[in-house]
Order: C-alpha cells, then sequence, then structure tokens
C-alpha cells in the first residue's frame, strides 16, 4: 500500500537510503528532515508499506522543479526499495503515484539523475517511459 511518509518511518528510511542508496546518514537527521518536509506542499513523498508485514519497503521523494524558462515539473530526489521488494512493481507504483501527483498540480514534466554506475536503475526508468537526455557532471560545494 502506498501511503504519505510519517515521523515513524524515520528509522527505515534511512536503512533504505543506506543500504539501497549508499547515503549514510543518521535516524535524527532522517526524522528531523521529514518532520520540515512533509509539511511543505513542493515535496511529494510516499512510501510502500507492505501489506502483510506492516514495514516500510521503499519510498519515492520528490519536489517541485521550477524554472524561469520552463513550465513547472517534479525533480525526483529518491526513489529506493529494499533489494528483496525489487522487481515485484512497486517501484513503478511508486512512479504512477508520482505521475499522478504531478497531472493533477498540472505539471508538464517529471525529471531525475541517476548516477553512471546505477545501470539498473537505468533500465528501470527506461521501462516506466522515462529517456535519458543529456550527460553532465555535477558540481558541488558542502561545508
Amino acid at each position: 500500500m502506498i501511503r504519505t511518509i510519517q515521523l515513524t518511518d524515520a528509522k527505515t528510511i534511512r536503512d533504505i537510503s543506506e543500504f539501497s542508496l549508499w547515503y549514510k546518514t543518521t535516524e535524527a537527521v532522517t526524522e528531523r528532515q521529514i518532520a520540515k518536509l512533509i509539511s511543505d506542499n513542493r515535496h511529494f513523498i510516499r512510501v510502500y508499506e507492505d501489506d502483510e508485514t506492516h514495514t516500510v519497503v521503499g519510498f519515492i521523494h520528490a519536489e517541485s522543479y521550477e524554472l524561469l524558462y520552463k513550465e513547472p515539473g517534479f525533480n525526483i530526489l529518491g526513489l529506493a526499495l529494499l533489494s528483496e521488494y525489487q522487481h515485484k512493481g512497486i517501484g513503478k507504483q511508486l512512479v504512477q503515484a508520482l505521475e499522478a501527483e504531478a497531472a493533477a498540480r498540472h505539471y508538464r514534466f517529471i525529471r531525475l539523475n541517476s548516477g553512471e554506475h546505477r545501470t539498473e536503475a537505468h533500465v528501470f526508468y527506461e521501462h516506466c517511459g522515462y529517456s535519458c537526455t543529456k550527460l553532465q557532471k555535477r558540481f558541488i560545494k558542502e561545508w
């Protein structure tokens, strides 16, 4: 079942983020971010909860993406499932939930970035109808 994320999902989301996306963080940071983002209409965050175990096994997180020169859309910031739940149609259901929300908001596109090494993810996105439109380098400065 797809539902809105809750604060009680923080530990599971942290675990999924680390083991499926290789992002290390703490449960406290994850909980703080959930608390902040769930009240922000620009963010769309849904989890997939297993109907039998009532365990969160995956999530999708997107943010409104608006530019001066383009109609608004969504930018997928994260889509991840526990490995044992991959290849079962759950990721596609999460993407379809986001696409339905995009249509309801009259958004014109959904975009995402995916690491060059994540070739299985690329196949998944192509299977969902997404296409690679450019290759680029990402630059970041952290402090």
